[in-house]
């Protein structure tokens, strides 16, 4: 992911932001719906052939990269829907692929999110609701990633959106409006909140105004964007296991958490990283990428 990629990350501050007002709120309420809480841990595709022989088992081949991914991860941002839909046997195909405890979390279609009527006038919101409608009982939350052109004043549009949307949804902004505005903030996360749409978070070192931490459901997404294994990115994790701790203790019931390094080559060496800290917190249900062959043998500490 180039958005917010800086080559020289030593003067970023990654200190996550307080979280805002409103959490208390929406993790209160969230308590009350349901028992169990999940964290959902992740990268950006599949098809890597770097994997063979680490992640996926030796010999393995394309064909069956999908099938070891699924038994690694147990959730996926699925970037190939945000350009095309796919059609009813692929989704099918997907859906028998993974694991029972998967989650697929599908990028909304770039024809769709990169309109200026965000797909009003078409039914091409109602064809990828469809298509998505198919991977079943492992759908996790679809997530439209509007441009850095969206900005405040098209709120009217995005309400319209959130009208015809009819599946689980978050939502990622990227005008700088949005952030720095504390009215314009305010009117955006109210809206999700009312319409029960979730919120993405991107921690990325040069955009600091993304990782907002605002929620507005039980359920978020958070796109880490890593800097090669450099230290800052697992002393990053660190806090974020330490935020992720204290809402689900408020209530909060799901996160899908997605790790992105350059190429994706060590996405699954940050997620091995994070999934061994995050097992600290006794109530939730995860897991996630072990080194093959070195089940339960202490693999994470191969990163170092």
């Amino acid at each position: 992911m180039d958005f917010g990629k800086l080559s020289n990350i030593a003067r970023v501050d990654f200190t996550l932001p307080p979280d805002p007002p409103g959490n208390a709120v929406v993790l209160s309420q969230a308590l009350k719906s349901s028992n169990t809480q999940n964290a959902y841990i992740g990268a950006t595709g599949w098809g890597m052939k770097e994997w063979v022989g680490k992640f996926y088992p030796k010999g393995a081949k394309p064909t069956e990269f999908l099938r070891h991914y699924a038994r690694q991860f147990n959730t996926i941002e699925l970037n190939t829907t945000h350009y095309r839909i796919p059609d009813l046997f692929t989704v099918q195909h997907w859906h028998d692929e993974a694991a029972a405890d998967f989650r697929f979390c599908p990028k909304v279609l770039q024809t769709i999110s990169h309109a200026a009527d965000l797909g009003a006038v078409n039914d091409l919101t109602l064809r990828f609701c469809e298509a998505m409608e198919g991977l079943r009982e492992k759908l996790g939350c679809c997530f439209v990633q509007l441009p850095p052109h969206f900005g405040p004043d098209r709120l009217p549009v995005l309400e319209g959106f959130l009208k015809r949307f009819s599946l689980p949804l978050a939502v990622e902004v990227r005008h700088e409006g949005w952030f720095s505005n504390p009215l314009n903030f305010n009117r955006l996360f109210d809206l999700l909140e009312k319409y029960e749409v979730a919120t993405v978070i991107t921690d990325v070192a040069g955009r600091r105004d993304v990782a907002h931490m605002r929620l507005t459901t039980g359920t978020v997404l958070v796109r880490f964007v890593g800097n090669n294994l450099d230290p800052t990115d697992f002393t990053r994790l660190d806090d974020w296991v330490r935020r992720l701790e204290g809402w689900f203790a408020q209530g909060l019931r799901q996160v899908f958490f997605f790790t992105h390094e350059p190429g994706n080559l060590l996405a699954p060496d940050l997620a091995m990283y994070f999934l061994e800290k995050l097992q600290c917190i006794g109530s939730i249900e995860t897991r996630g990428p072990k080194v093959i062959g070195q089940e339960g043998k202490g693999q994470q500490m191969s990163l170092f």
